[in-house]
């Protein structure tokens, strides 16, 4: 069986991989800005054209669930190229769409098949050695989250300036170049011998056994609870007194976010040397901070920019240093325990979504920056409980 190879050292590959993790995770974010572009190109209702953002991401959780476990079983070095090209089919389906529901095919192509980052980053941790895990995976979690944020900056301007399809037809090319290049430069990875079937009885028992697992999922979920508060009402705030802001104008807000995510290489490389909960602490600091932050920001647009930069910040400070840990938890089950980390992260930003929404709907900012901060102050219970029962335990090597 060919040797694993160190691929800390690899810069070209690793830049090729964040690529990889950017394009294919933002691609289940393009239409969110599009849904005015969407209803009038189809001559459907508002509420119709909004299900093509449930659909991406109900698709996403599917493959969370479905797809990612099978990181564990199958050859990655062939899997995750052909999950990106499956991705881009996706792609070229929307951007040639004629109808609605031929958008909603694409888009739940795209979804399902886009979690090919989250098969992308354990299989990073399988070629790398101990002491570069936190780095490594910091490194291409700094290219998935600048790709969400930029997602749906791009995609709203090059609606505005050109058509709302061209971010499609884009991105399915440099897809489909990534999952050529990536296919002849990734190394093989060690796979277990395991049935499909078998899988989700492990996810299972991994749940029940590793309650390290369930703790940080729920602190990681929590976060980014409270950071989707604010992903539910940016449109609706920043529309209104005293901003007034355009959607594209909106879309550039998130711009902000990206030096929080570029953050997640250099927490990952300290996470390495033993200061993962320091970090993590100060990650749910930044959190509740930004919350406060953003209570007085009707006095000015500058306020909101920093309470957003904060959160993001905040969130890839926990986000880097969850994952650091639980990919030392069972070294040879790390797509397994993304999976389910994956599934309670996600959930939480739904969770977070909806909460933002209610609380906004019934009580306005007030509520919203309330609910924003609860939710900051649940991950914060968790990290600490974390601390509490596993301060002194070292971790596992991969």
């Amino acid at each position: 069986m060919q040797e694993t190879s160190d691929i800390s050292q690899n810069k070209k590959l690793l830049w090729l991989m964040a690529l990889a993790c950017g394009l294919t995770a933002g691609a289940n974010y393009f239409c969110q800005p599009l849904i005015n572009s969407i209803q009038h190109a189809f001559g459907v209702t508002t509420a119709q054209a909004q299900l093509t953002v449930t659909f991406a991401q109900m698709s996403y959780a599917f493959g969370l669930l479905l797809i990612v476990p099978l990181g564990d079983i199958v050859n990655k070095t062939r899997f995750i190229p052909l999950l990106m090209a499956l991705a881009g089919v996706g792609l070229l389906i929307c951007a040639t769409s004629v109808n609605l529901t031929m958008l909603w095919i694409g888009t739940v192509i795209t979804g399902l098949f886009s979690v090919a980052a989250q098969v992308l980053i354990p299989f990073a941790t399988m070629t790398v050695r101990p002491e570069k895990i936190g780095e490594v995976v910091g490194f291409l979690m700094s290219g998935l989250l600048v790709g969400i944020l930029l997602s749906t900056s791009l995609s709203g301007l090059l609606s505005q300036l050109v058509h709302w399809k061209l971010i499609y037809v884009v991105s399915a090319v440099l897809i489909f170049i990534l999952a050529f290049k990536l296919k002849s430069e990734l190394p093989y990875a060690m796979r277990i011998r395991m049935k499909y079937s078998d899988v989700f009885k492990s996810m299972a028992e991994l749940l029940v056994s590793e309650k390290r697992l369930s703790i940080r999922a729920y602190a990681g979920a929590g976060a980014f609870a409270s950071m989707s508060v604010i992903f539910s009402t940016i449109a609706v705030y920043l529309s209104s007194a005293p901003f007034h802001l355009q959607d594209m104008w909106i879309g550039l807000v998130s711009l902000v976010g990206v030096f929080g995510a570029l953050s997640s290489q250099f927490v990952g490389k300290y996470a390495d040397r033993g200061y993962g909960t320091l970090f993590t602490f100060l990650g749910c600091g930044f959190l509740i901070l930004s919350w406060v932050i953003f209570y007085f920001s009707s006095a000015g647009l500058g306020l909101y920019l920093i309470g957003f930069a904060t959160t993001n910040l905040g969130l890839a400070f926990v986000h880097s240093c969850n994952q650091n840990i639980i990919f030392r938890i069972r070294p040879n089950a790390k797509s397994r325990l993304n999976a389910i980390y994956m599934t309670l992260y996600f959930g939480g930003a739904a969770t977070g979504s909806a909460i933002g929404t209610y609380a906004w709907n019934h009580g306005g900012w007030v509520y919203t920056c309330m609910a924003g901060l609860a939710l900051a102050i649940f991950a914060t219970f968790f990290a600490l409980l974390d601390y509490l029962l596993y301060r002194n335990k070292k971790p596992n090597v991969a």
